[in-house]
């Protein structure tokens, strides 16, 4: 598509064609989080070595469209290489305790010197403007300053940290007023003391620390790494605080057990989501935020995906679902008006607070019977065990119910069924007023299962 001039956005907009299709589906898929986003506080913490990433500045672009569609931004820092490359150049020590770096005088002198000039680097790419850029009209405007108060960390098991320090205290209302104003707050890994001294700090005590103080929505980490991997080397997508907690306990010496082990405390404390995401995928940001996979490791303090008894606001997306396969021939056609009636005898999967799949069931109590009708899984998620996790949680609900035997009447799906247990049987296995409401033109086939 051409681009559109700043003055006016209509100038050269060109008719979208058929190849923009997958871009106008996803933009449409992406809708509800740049609803629910708006007003939204995320603290996103990156290290050093983002900062010196040739895609930093894409990175950065991504930030200020966060910042465009309203989400209320806190970057949180790091400095370590820079750091080093300082005390390189001096020719100065460099000592680590537990991952923790021993800020000696002259080490302090670096720090303050590196924090500092990270920090006019990443002002000064928030700042941009030029035309035909992502960042053309944004106006960011960036807060920073003595947000972060800190105190030593003192002589631990006979070994002085000197300068080094931890947070004691996060002056949220500050950050809130900024962030309320329209600033995107910038935090260095520096804590101020109420004695004027100066402290070197971690950028993910930082982050944590500021993301449970303002009730943070997300705190996102940008690594180096995808995020959390299960036993085989594949990336686990998502993780419940108790999942993260156990994982956490196999990782001790990992690289990303520090970002896991802030999401668990932030999520322990009220944030309801921390995500982790490789700064090497171009748009990774974007990814994660605005679809419904992402690209990363999601540690959610609340049900990011979970079964649960349908209600009222769940008809649209029911439709949703069944719609394309009514009009297929698969399922039974049910009208809005039939399935707000019946709502009650529905259950969905939902995902991210979208429906992905669904079932009905009908329990016919006297015969010791129950009808499962309706099941449907979203296209983009077949194949991944959606089903199945439905049709187990259908047994087990009408086992609940005293039911003994479990109905189908399918017209596409006879191996499905037969490969978890059912039988096809005559029509006559169904109660008789049942098969009063049977459609014979669709020449349905009965499958039926003992469940009790």
């Amino acid at each position: 598509m051409n681009l559109k001039s700043v003055d006016n956005p209509n100038d050269g907009a060109s008719v979208p064609q058929a190849g923009d299709a997958a871009f106008i589906q996803w933009f449409r898929n992406a809708a509800p989080y740049i609803n629910a986003f708006r007003n939204r506080t995320f603290v996103i913490a990156f290290g050093g070595e983002v900062i010196c990433d040739a895609q930093f500045p894409a990175l950065v672009h991504d930030v200020v469209l966060l910042n465009s569609l309203g989400v209320r931004l806190v970057l949180v820092h790091g400095a370590r290489p820079q750091i080093e490359q300082r005390l390189n150049e001096r020719g100065a020590a460099m000592r680590y305790v537990n991952d923790l770096r021993i800020t000696d005088d002259a080490a302090l002198v670096c720090v303050k010197d590196a924090a500092g000039s990270v920090r006019v680097e990443i002002e000064a790419l928030l700042s941009m403007g030029m035309a035909n850029s992502p960042t053309a009209g944004a106006h960011i405007r960036v807060a920073s300053g003595n947000f972060v108060v800190a105190r030593p960390l003192g002589v631990r098991e006979g070994v002085d940290y000197q300068h080094t320090g931890e947070v004691r205290r996060i002056d949220h209302a500050n950050i809130q007023r900024q962030l309320e104003d329209g600033a995107l707050v910038l935090l260095s890994p520096l804590g101020y003391s109420p004695t004027g001294e100066v402290f070197n700090l971690s950028a993910e005590d930082v982050a944590t620390a500021t993301a449970i103080a303002l009730g943070a929505d997300k705190l996102i980490y940008i690594l180096d790494v995808d995020g959390v991997a299960d036993t085989t080397g594949g990336l686990i997508r998502q993780l419940t605080l108790v999942e993260a907690q156990a994982r956490l306990k196999e990782l001790s010496a990992d690289a990303i057990a520090k970002p896991l082990a802030s999401a668990v405390k932030v999520c322990q404390h009220g944030v309801r989501r921390a995500h982790m995401i490789n700064r090497h995928v171009d748009g990774a940001l974007l990814q994660e935020l605005f679809t419904r996979d992402g690209v990363g490791t999601l540690v959610s303090s609340d049900v990011y995906e979970g079964i649960r008894l349908a209600h009222i606001d769940d008809v649209g997306g029911i439709l949703e679902l069944i719609e394309p396969l009514e009009s297929q021939g698969i399922l039974v056609r049910r009208s809005r008006e039939r399935l707000e009636m019946e709502i009650d005898h529905f259950t969905v999967l939902e995902r991210d607070g979208a429906v992905i799949a669904c079932f009905g069931l009908y329990p016919f109590t006297d015969h010791g019977l129950a009808e499962l009708a309706g099941l449907a899984v979203h296209p983009d998620y077949q194949k991944r065990g959606k089903g199945e996790a439905l049709l187990n949680h259908a047994e087990r609900a009408a086992q609940q119910q005293g039911i003994q035997k479990l109905f189908v009447l399918t017209t596409r799906a006879q191996d499905w069924f037969r490969q978890h247990g059912y039988h096809q049987q005559a029509l006559d296995a169904l109660p008789v007023e049942r098969q009063a409401m049977v459609n014979y033109q669709r020449n349905s086939k009965v499958f039926v299962k003992v469940i009790g």
